[in-house]
């Protein structure tokens, strides 16, 4: 069971973890989960975590601890993430082979 970075998200990571801001300075990891929303049903949500939980499952990889918790994981297991910028948009993109379909906007996605 894991959720794999790409190089560009391990950048990316390591400087949202290390920015400044109040959940910054208390922040021990790259926080992934899912949320139900959008046309699609569910949606990924990125954060930093200032804690982990015992619900919690943590990957370690390139010095960023990834946290995930067990009922997200179910759904994003295998998944890639990359950090792309496209012009002046820049976004963590998920690459989830349990995806079954995505809304027209990107946005949301259905396993």
């Amino acid at each position: 069971m894991a959720v794999v970075l790409t190089e560009n998200a391990l950048k990316r990571a390591r400087a949202f973890i290390g920015s400044p801001g109040p959940a910054a300075a208390a922040g021990v990891g790259l926080r992934i989960g899912i949320r139900r929303t959008g046309c699609s049903g569910m949606a990924y949500v990125v954060s930093v975590a200032e804690s982990t939980t015992p619900e919690d499952v943590v990957f370690e990889q390139g010095g960023v601890q990834v946290i995930v918790d067990r009922e997200a994981l179910a759904v994003i297991d295998g998944t890639e993430v990359d950090f792309v910028r496209e012009g002046l948009n820049e976004a963590f993109r998920f690459r989830n082979p349990k995806a079954k379909g995505e809304c027209g906007c990107g946005e949301s996605f259905s396993v």
